[in-house]
């Protein structure tokens, strides 16, 4: 059995679940504790015992520890990445590549704890010195979701240490596994007891601890639109600080002269790998008139082709999804499409394979309207709906029309409207002749109007949460 982290052992709870393999439901990845409410309480009570000292700590501690963590990862990145595929049921490969990226986050933010920079001024007064620093907040609540569940805890947690902050982690309930090898990983790392600390278990009884508890003092969540907005309003009400990532409705715009090729790659890599359950897929691609019935054509056919199966097997291109009512969401949106016009062109479909999984067919929809729900509400599946645009402007209003403004892309040779696009679409990140799903670790990640709240994560870009300024005054 798996135990939380808290205050420096391991706690025990008598409330256990099994993680079950999304690839072949009888196997059980292995069981893992839910936290309590007096966990919680527990947990938040050791992070705020043991701040004070921590916020003090030299950089040099703090690289010595996020270093260790990330040397780990990377040197464990085939083995995590194989339990982290089990559980959450993206290809093996994809799942190695998860690790080692969670294992560069750290060594990234190891850098970032030796420079924390700040601003030493002439005051427009005389004899007077003016001192800009940052300081950590205190303790921070952590919520992951479960998509992601070992790089998306890596990037809130490695910044949060680094800047001297305390950490309360809950990962997401479906996929504890990824999150405790994490955390087993950061109890060996040399931190003081009660630093870092990881309560599994429902977002109803942890989520809402965070919440009501003043020694939180701020929350990074990433997750659901309805849940995130929660956080948002009963949190603000409590004047902690809040920071959100939510969902996602990305356009991928391919022009007349785009280099088919590329648009295809960029299409079938955004909409269908990680079996389309990432925030950033690429689920309305809106394709000129002139190539359109090219690009549809074949991008159907490429889509029937990719090989939907087991995650641990080498010639698996797309794996299952990760659970039956995500599973069951799919095939609802699948029925609500055709009811609403649109022409599925394949997919769509629960299949079966040698194991009892949650295999589904990536589907295409053709002949699509911006005002469908398709093409409106995130279905977080391997589900992609193909718009027709009269010309470029059109395109452009189209990939804006969404109350989501996450990741955007365009393929193109004209560096006249790929210039323009960057520039005039309604996204916090734009991707020229590249899948928008795939971001770099060293740079800022988040977005616009509906899909984010609050300051950017990763890259140098994280101090603006989990940092406050201070503005010091000295005579001389």
């Amino acid at each position: 059995m798996h135990k939380n982290w808290i205050a420096g052992q391991w706690t025990g709870s008598d409330n256990v679940q099994q993680n079950v393999n999304p690839s072949d439901l009888s196997d059980v990845v292995g069981e893992y504790v839910r936290a309590s409410a007096a966990d919680v309480d527990m947990a938040l009570e050791s992070a705020q015992a043991a701040w004070p000292a921590w916020s003090l700590s030299t950089p040099q501690q703090r690289f010595d520890a996020l270093d260790m963590i990330g040397t780990e990862l990377l040197a464990r990145k085939n083995e995590l990445g194989e339990l982290l595929a089990r559980e959450e049921g993206k290809t093996l490969p994809e799942g190695i590549g998860e690790v080692a990226r969670a294992g560069q986050i750290f060594k990234f933010f190891a850098g970032e704890a030796l420079r924390i920079e700040g601003d030493a001024l002439a005051s427009v007064r005389p004899g007077i010195q003016v001192e800009v620093s940052r300081e950590p907040l205190g303790v921070v609540g952590i919520i992951t979701p479960w998509n992601f569940p070992i790089a998306i805890p890596a990037w809130k947690i490695a910044p949060a240490l680094a800047y001297g902050n305390c950490v309360v982690f809950k990962p997401a309930d479906l996929v504890p596994g990824s999150a405790w090898a994490l955390a087993e990983i950061i109890s060996r790392s040399g931190l003081p007891a009660g630093v870092f600390n990881l309560v599994m278990g429902r977002g109803s009884v942890v989520g809402a601890a965070f919440i009501e508890d003043p020694r939180v003092e701020a929350i990074t969540f990433t997750g659901s639109v309805p849940t995130g907005r929660q956080v948002l309003e009963q949190a603000a009400a409590r004047q902690k600080k809040v920071q959100l990532e939510l969902g996602g409705k990305n356009p991928l715009v391919v022009l007349d002269d785009a280099d088919l090729e590329v648009a295809l790659d960029c299409a079938i890599q955004g909409a269908f790998y990680s079996t389309g359950q990432r925030c950033t897929a690429s689920s309305r691609i809106i394709v000129q008139r002139g190539i359109y019935d090219r690009f549809t054509s074949e991008l159907t056919h490429r889509t029937q082709a990719l090989r939907v199966g087991h995650a641990l097997r080498s010639d698996t291109q797309i794996g299952p999804v990760s659970e039956a009512s995500q599973l069951e969401q799919d095939l609802s949106y699948i029925e609500i499409g055709r009811q609403e016009g649109a022409r599925l062109l394949c997919g769509g479909e629960r299949l079966q394979r040698d194991t009892e999984g949650y295999y589904f067919s990536p589907a295409v929809f053709a002949d699509v309207a911006s005002s469908m729900r398709i093409a409106q509400e995130e279905i977080f599946g391997p589900v992609a709906s193909v718009i027709p645009a009269d010309d470029y402007e059109h395109a452009l209003a189209l990939a804006n029309d969404t109350e989501f403004g996450l990741s955007s892309g365009i393929c193109t040779r004209s560096l006249k409207h790929a210039t323009h696009f960057k520039r005039s679409v309604q996204a916090g990140m734009v991707m020229v002749n590249v899948p928008t799903a795939g971001v770099d670790y060293h740079v800022p990640f988040g977005g616009r109007k509906g899909s984010s709240y609050g300051p950017r994560e990763q890259g140098r870009y994280a101090r603006e949460f989990f940092t406050i300024v201070k503005t010091a005054y000295t005579a001389a």
